[in-house]
């Protein structure tokens, strides 16, 4: 079993428990290179792993800086671990994701957040209880856990999000709000799984069909459609696409040149390369 292993707290955590439920596991530690001392940080996560009794494999990733680069490095992450790699995500990673997509005016499939299932283990726990799992295997093994300094950083939002959003969430209702917005999510969750199933009921590319179809359910069947067709699109472009199939508009433009046409009552999408 592959775990992604930082050497922090929430992989510590992680990795211990699957040993202990006798998993026989490999952890996958993944080196950005963003930081002087993130070689150190590979070889302490390595330290750690070894203390435990784990095999760690590191990998590196050549990730130049620049912008968005919280999600170039989850990408970068994901292309270099193996398929079905456990993560150590909590629920307060799960709250906070909430929120992150929340100030990003995501929808119900991005507010569900992170689906449950056996690649997210930790889910179900807080990142107290993950914590407290990593600093029981510090004391036993002699060998402390990584601290990596970028989780501090107010340049990520995500750590805006945790060291001010969430705290300041938590004062204004008068309660751990960490519960109720990983509930959000699973409502939010069930609720996407429903319209999918009902807007795979329609053609997408029968302007007739879609004219006619709940907007809810016409706008998810054109998204699915169009990320099938290799481009995913936003809400504006979603919403360009049925004003063709309304007949309000003949065809219309999408990101990188692509468009979209209706003739004889169906829509096709031209790629880029034959649109000239």
């Amino acid at each position: 079993m592959a775990v992604a292993f930082s050497g922090g707290p929430d992989s510590t955590a992680l990795l211990a428990l699957a040993l202990r439920h006798g998993l026989a596991a490999t952890a996958h530690h993944v080196d950005h290179g963003l930081r002087a001392e993130s070689a150190g940080e590979a070889g302490q996560a390595v330290a750690v792993g070894t203390a435990l009794g784990c095999p760690v494999v590191v990998h590196r990733a050549a990730l130049p800086p620049g912008p968005n680069l919280e999600a170039r490095a989850r990408d970068a992450r994901r292309a270099l671990l193996p398929a079905g790699t456990l993560t150590g995500h909590t629920a307060d990673d799960q709250a906070e994701t909430v929120v992150l997509r929340l100030l990003r005016g995501s929808g119900a499939a991005g507010l569900a957040a992170i689906a449950p299932g056996p690649t997210h283990p930790l889910l179900g726990l807080r990142r107290g209880d993950t914590h407290a799992v990593a600093e029981a295997v510090a004391r036993a093994t002699g060998v402390p856990v990584v601290h990596d300094a970028s989780n501090d950083s107010p340049v990520h939002l995500r750590n805006r999000v945790r060291h001010d959003v969430m705290p300041l969430l938590a004062d204004v209702a008068g309660r751990d709000v960490v519960p109720l917005l990983t509930r959000t999510a699973d409502v939010l969750r069930t609720d996407d799984e429903l319209l999918d199933r009902l807007a795979a009921a329609l053609d997408p590319t029968d302007a007739r069909s879609l004219a006619a179809a709940e907007p809810a359910l016409a706008r998810r069947a054109v998204r699915h459609w169009l990320a099938t067709e290799g481009y995913p699109p936003d809400l504006a472009a979603v919403e360009r696409v049925l004003d063709v199939a309304r007949g309000t508009s003949r065809g219309c433009e999408l990101a990188g040149g692509v468009r979209v046409t209706r003739s004889a009552q169906r829509l096709t999408v031209t790629p880029p390369e034959r649109t000239g």
